[in-house]
């Protein structure tokens, strides 16, 4: 009971924080001194001044900053443009045409960048006034940038996955390589779908034929997608094979990304330090959301809380089904609220000892977790997503979250698909044990 009591406490003063506008670094900074200050004796400050340095320090996270600064690079060049060149091509004889450049463009620039919300502006940026040109529909162009944007959080390098491997020690390897196969799969759901709409909507496609090139020029065209493919290759090529680290990996990503914006004509001091100081930004907020989670965590082991509620998940003896529903739904509600870097954060002292008392591998379950996690990039009121489509198309944001759903919905779909066939994430990780 005691547990229970000091567990609404505390969700009352974490939520009236998060109401007010307060950091959520500062929130959860502060719930953990009100847990520790009313619930135990431990000493507080020295408890936080522990936990902080134990949660940044970790050679894991040095890869979150380099791969935060891979993605701003690229966005501030010409290179990001090669994508719609390069892609354009290859694709423009598939039913729906030159709507899947929004999806195939978002998985490349996601395996080389590890941001949802730098996804989909790069693509964004470049797609939406050549689609709105060639007059395709309005609700297509936003809702497959939308949905495709959030490959950023899945497909390796995730920033988020860095983050959920350091929050619960565990190989940042293998959690890239669990998220390669849901990474394609999801981009197999998103051009299907989108194939699918342009079949039964001819009247909403375009009435113009897309050129069609000869061999020759669309191989000429494809060479701009080669410092892509070559960075994804270098990258993840390197961390599957064991020839590197994800941080070493990290870092000659961004040397090889300097030299390729070097040699397009883009590098200048300008682009240097304005993409340097983007990448310290995002990082020193993930950096600080993270110590305030690592001394929540710490908070509530001492108060108890999390071992409370995890036995008495046990109790209620749930399917392994009914938990991942609950947790779906769950994690749902809270991501219309939180970022997801937020969700993961905050959830995983309490969550994953539920799971793991279920038998639930945490690699799967980190997966599962960021599917999840993405859907709250297109849900209102806080999904990124929307935010930087309505400043790179001045659309309402309620009429951007509406052209999401059938996104949302393939999102949905993914969670079912690795629920009932596990080895989609776990054979790539299996494979490099073996």
């Amino acid at each position: 009971m005691d547990q229970l009591f000091a567990s609404a406490v505390l969700i009352v003063v974490l939520f009236a924080w998060l109401a007010s506008g307060v950091w959520v670094a500062i929130s959860l900074l502060t719930v953990g001194f009100f847990g520790m200050w009313l619930f135990t004796d431990a000493p507080i400050g020295q408890v936080l001044a522990t936990s902080v340095w134990g949660s940044n320090n970790s050679w894991a996270l040095a890869a979150l900053p380099m791969f935060i600064w891979i993605g701003e690079i690229l966005f501030r060049s010409r290179l990001s443009n090669d994508l719609f060149s390069g892609l354009a091509p290859w694709l423009s004889r598939f039913p729906g045409a030159l709507l899947h450049v929004n999806v195939v463009g978002s998985g490349l620039f996601a395996a080389v960048s590890g941001s949802s919300a730098a996804t989909c502006a790069t693509v964004g940026k470049i797609s939406v006034p050549e689609l709105r040109k060639r007059r395709y529909d309005e609700g297509m162009i936003i809702g497959t940038l939308a949905g495709s944007g959030t490959l950023g959080l899945l497909i390796p390098p995730s920033i988020i996955l860095i983050v959920y491997g350091v929050a619960i020690e565990e190989s940042i390897t293998r959690l890239f390589l669990a998220g390669v196969g849901p990474g394609i799969m999801m981009l197999l759901l998103f051009m299907g779908y989108v194939a699918v709409w342009s079949a039964m909507n001819r009247n909403r496609m375009p009435t113009a034929a897309e050129q069609h090139l000869p061999m020759g020029e669309k191989l000429r065209r494809s060479l701009s997608l080669l410092p892509f493919l070559l960075l994804i290759v270098g990258v993840i090529g390197s961390i599957y094979s064991g020839i590197a680290s994800p941080t070493d990996a990290a870092a000659v990503g961004v040397l090889f990304s300097l030299l390729l914006t070097w040699r397009s004509g883009d590098l200048s001091w300008n682009l240097f330090s304005e993409s340097l100081m983007g990448a310290t930004r995002t990082s020193c907020m993930i950096v600080f959301i993270l110590s305030g989670a690592a001394f929540l965590t710490v908070a509530m082991g001492f108060t108890g809380i999390p071992r409370v509620l995890a036995l008495w998940i046990a109790d209620l003896q749930l399917p392994t089904y009914g938990l991942i529903a609950a947790l779906t739904l769950f994690f749902i509600l809270l991501g219309c609220f939180l970022d997801g870097i937020s969700v993961v954060v905050l959830t995983t002292a309490v969550v994953v000892p539920m799971v793991e008392i279920v038998g639930i591998d945490l690699i799967w379950f980190g997966i599962f977790l960021v599917l999840v996690v993405e859907m709250s990039q297109i849900t209102p009121p806080v999904g990124f997503n929307l935010f930087v489509l309505q400043g790179i198309t001045g659309v309402n944001i309620l009429d951007i979250a509406r052209n999401s759903v059938p996104f949302f919905l393939l999102l949905i779909v993914g969670v079912a698909l690795i629920v009932m066939f596990p080895d989609i994430v776990m054979y790539l990780p299996n494979t490099m044990n073996n």
